[in-house]
């Protein structure tokens, strides 16, 4: 047996263990985080987002309060 037969045999076990496992990408879970939207814009802010930033988009882009932009997510 040859290191190319080494090699080959090799890349077939892990094709094999990596076949059952998904992606690694967090860009769906990502996009499932965002569930803080403003209702004026639509923009979506993740969950983890602290109102600071929410009261700063609110007054930079609309000139509006964080209740006005964003209603029902306390302070």
């Amino acid at each position: 047996m040859g290191n190319g037969a080494k090699a080959a045999q090799k890349r077939e076990r892990n094709a094999e263990k990596s076949a059952g496992k998904g992606s690694k990408s967090q860009a769906k879970v990502n996009e499932a985080a965002k569930s803080i939207v403003c209702t004026v814009c639509r923009q979506p802010f993740l969950i983890t987002t602290r109102a600071p930033a929410l009261e700063e988009h609110s007054q930079n882009k609309h000139s509006k309060t964080m209740a006005e932009c964003f209603p029902g997510h306390a302070k």
